[in-house]
């Protein structure tokens, strides 16, 4: 419990009131309704302000635990033959300023995001604020038959972002949210260099997402239709990494056997 905590870089209520203060300022909101989230995340304590914006307040003891998971990240990366390619920012307020970014560019090339608001700071905490969606389910809460109504959608998305040169880089079942029928994706984090390896990472880890729900055989069928053969090939390195995460669980032997499949049939 006491390592739970530690992580999770809980903030003392005066520096929580002040940067809602700060945010209703911001915002002239007269008063404010505050609402903490129940979320499995280490990297900022997420709140609902007034029902109308979705605040991530990160901590530098946030940033020491971002540090310390891009460094495992990158050695597992390293296992599956390539160079690490997460990268780590310094500040919390780099942080913010980054994810805020990462949400924009996908915003940009047609990717659905909640909106994006800014970021900022407040006595050395990054403050990070998009429009907050009230109505949606994580991809991982949605029916089979949804599931398979969207996975289409999911593959497509990736597909656009790569297209315009994005990797999300922490692509899992909490960071695709279910919105009145769409997908709308959260929380990308960073990536550097030459993003190739980022890009079959995040197509690994979709397969991650789906294969339970879907099985492999389909899962893989409908990701060749957007990628191709050559591409899952190179995603299939990343299975092994992926699958020992904590927020994966498939089967990436039998995913890998229906890659070998289709890419010799």
């Amino acid at each position: 419990m006491a390592v739970r905590r530690l992580l999770r870089g809980q903030i003392a209520w005066p520096q929580l009131e002040a940067i809602v203060e700060t945010v209703l300022d911001r915002y002239d909101e007269p008063a404010g309704r505050v609402e903490f989230l129940d979320a499995n995340n280490w990297l900022s304590v997420p709140l609902v302000v007034n029902d109308r914006y979705f605040v991530k307040i990160i901590s530098r003891q946030h940033s020491l635990v971002h540090a310390l998971l891009t460094t495992g990240r990158n050695l597992g990366a390293f296992t599956s033959g390539t160079e690490g390619f997460f990268e780590h920012f310094g500040t919390p307020l780099e942080m913010a300023e980054h994810e805020l970014e990462a949400a924009q560019r996908m915003q940009s090339v047609g990717v659905n995001v909640p909106e994006p608001v800014e970021a900022f700071e407040v006595a050395d905490y990054g403050v990070l604020v998009f429009e907050y969606v009230p109505a949606f389910r994580t991809f991982e809460a949605v029916e089979v038959a949804t599931a398979r109504q969207l996975a289409p959608d999911l593959f497509v998305a990736l597909d656009r972002m790569h297209q315009a040169g994005l990797a999300h880089g922490d692509l899992r079942s909490e960071n695709v949210l279910v919105v009145e029928g769409e997908l709308y994706f959260i929380d990308a984090t960073s990536v550097r260099g030459d993003i190739a390896d980022a890009r079959a990472y995040d197509i690994a880890c979709a397969l991650g997402v789906l294969s339970p729900l879907l099985g492999p055989a389909e899962t893989v069928g409908l990701a060749v239709e957007i990628f191709g053969a050559e591409t899952l090939l190179t995603a299939r390195d990343f299975l092994d990494f992926v699958t020992i995460r904590p927020d994966h669980d498939f089967d990436a032997a039998a995913v890998k056997g229906e890659i070998e499949k289709v890419a010799t049939g």
